[in-house]
């Protein structure tokens, strides 16, 4: 059972991601709202994933991705924004990022995206 940490600073988006995750056999196993708290939760958790929000008070995502990078390089995260501007993106990949998802999303392009950054194939019957 994959594990994952959720960073939003919205909980409606941690609670409407978490629903989703859970259907698909996810255990979440921390939830943050800000990127300070990502890094803490991440350091004493070990997730196998993070869904990190972008902009968020305290420590922005991407402030927290070179956190959780530089002391897990091989940290798997995607960046979950309603910012869809190219520079950004670009930038939250070079810094380590493996992916990204524009708000609003629809389940099937966060599954899609959380199974291939995973390296999972997909069960159709979930």
């Amino acid at each position: 059972m994959p594990t994952i940490l959720i960073v939003d600073d919205t909980l409606f988006m941690r609670v409407a991601i978490g629903d989703m995750v859970k259907k698909w056999g996810f255990e979440v196993v921390g939830e943050a709202a800000n990127g300070q708290e990502a890094v803490q939760l991440y350091d004493q958790l070990q997730p196998d994933i993070v869904s990190m929000d972008l902009t968020m008070p305290v420590m922005n995502g991407l402030d927290a991705v070179n956190e959780i990078i530089a002391k897990d390089p091989n940290a798997k995260i995607i960046m979950v924004t309603a910012l869809g501007q190219p520079r950004i993106m670009v930038d939250a990949i070079e810094r380590g990022v493996k992916d990204f998802i524009t708000k609003p999303f629809t389940p099937d392009k966060l599954k899609s995206v959380l199974y291939n950054v995973l390296g999972l194939v997909e069960d159709s019957s979930k």
